[in-house]
Formats: structure tokens, sequence, C-alpha cells
């Protein structure tokens, strides 16, 4: 295996929809275990926002936000499958990103491993609870302030300023790092405002939207969901 080959191919949509399905299978599964009045301890920041949002079209409930996220990465897969010379998906491949986004999980933990505890969101509720809430940040969070915001101030930027493919990246990756930080203290269960903690996940925001323009989605919420499942494993050997 070339790792330029595979460092180009893997880096699209369709290897990141393939990627993710067994994670957003394993969360819809851990949601459907719980029951309907523990479903808010789940809430994050990326809830708080796509609810809202999604309410101002008529979309409510628990799966809502669900499918409207399958739905938005169909689109982007068949897109994406038009352009291919080939359908093909390896199978190495996708177990090459498995292991390349542990490492960038680990590496993210040993970047903000000073802060392991502090960096540890709505840490209440039972452990299938706190399992199940990794693993919707990875997927949801990635989805929202990754692949949405960093085109969308991008481009917003981009139009405005007439800037140019880096400086509109940049500039989206800085600007949806400081939301993704800033929404962990929205909602009920958000967090008191601290410009510490602020600054260690906007740390974090950046590092993870690296992760996304340079390996794309999957390996960014696989990534995310391994440092939270870090962290959740270490809180509760702890106490």
């Amino acid at each position: 295996m070339k790792n330029s080959n595979y460092l180009s191919v893997t880096n699209s949509p369709l290897y990141s929809f393939i990627f993710t399905i067994p994670l957003f299978i394993i969360y819809e599964i851990g949601v459907f275990t719980i029951s309907v009045n523990d479903i808010v301890i789940l809430r994050n920041g990326a809830d708080v926002l796509m609810r809202q949002v999604l309410g101002l079209f008529g979309i409510y409930g628990i799966y809502g936000f669900s499918a409207s996220f399958m739905i938005g990465f169909m689109v982007a897969f068949l897109r994406q499958k038009k352009s291919l010379e080939t359908t093909v998906i390896k199978g190495e491949y996708l177990i090459w990103m498995f292991f390349e986004s542990i490492c960038w999980g680990a590496l993210l933990f040993i970047l903000m491993g000073f802060t392991t505890t502090l960096l540890m969101a709505n840490s209440t509720g039972t452990m299938l609870q706190q399992v199940v809430l990794s693993i919707g940040a990875g997927i949801y969070e990635e989805f929202v302030f990754r692949v949405i915001l960093i085109a969308g101030f991008g481009s917003i930027l981009g139009f405005i300023f007439q800037w140019k493919k880096f400086a509109k990246t940049t500039s989206g990756i800085i600007l949806s790092a400081a939301l993704f930080s800033l929404f962990h203290f929205m909602g009920d269960y958000g967090e008191e405002p601290n410009f510490s903690i602020f600054m260690m996940r906007f740390i974090a925001g950046i590092f993870l939207g690296l992760i996304y323009v340079f390996r794309g989605f999957g390996p960014a919420a696989y990534a995310h969901t391994v440092y939270d499942l870090i962290i959740l494993t270490l809180v509760t050997t702890q106490l």
C-alpha cells in the first residue's frame, strides 16, 4: 500500500461515510436503550444548536436530528460517488483509518492530558449514558463544528474579503473552534463560563479542525470519540 494513495483516497466523503456508519449505528442503539426521561442528559452543544435550527423547520423529536444528519450525509455520499472512477471500497483502508483515528485521539489526549478532568463535560449519569454521550459528541459535534461551520465561515469570509483557500480554511478552523468551545457552556447542563476551560477546548477544536481538513470527517469523528472515551475511563477508574 502506498501511503500517498491511502491518504488521498481516504480523505473523501465516500470513505468518511462508510467509515462512520458503525459509529452512528452504535450511537443510535445506545440512545434507543436509554429511557426518554434520561435523553436530556445527552444534550451537548451540537444538540442545542441543531435542535433549535431544525425546530425552525418544524423538525422535532429525539430522532429528528439523526434523520437529518443521515439525509445530509447521504447527499454528500451520492455526490462524491458520481465523481469517482471506481466504487470499490478497500477494507484494509478502513482498518488503517480506524487505527489512525485511535492515534489521533491518543495524540489529542497527550496534548490536553494535563487538563483531562476539566475537559470532561456532563459527568453525571450512568456509564451507558456517558458512553453514548461520548459517541454522540464524536459524530454530531464534528459534523456541526467541522463539516458545516468550517466551510460556512470560510465561504462567508472568503466572499466578503475575497480570500484565497488557505485564508478561508484557516479562518473557518479558528471560528468553528471558538464556537465549539463556547457551546459547551450553553443549555441547562452547560458549564459555568471559565476562560481557561474555554481556551482548552478551543485548542482541542483547532486540533480536530486540522484533522478534518487534512484527513476528513471520519477520522475527526473517531478521534473525538476515542478521546472522550479515554477521559471517561480515567474519570470512572478514579472514582
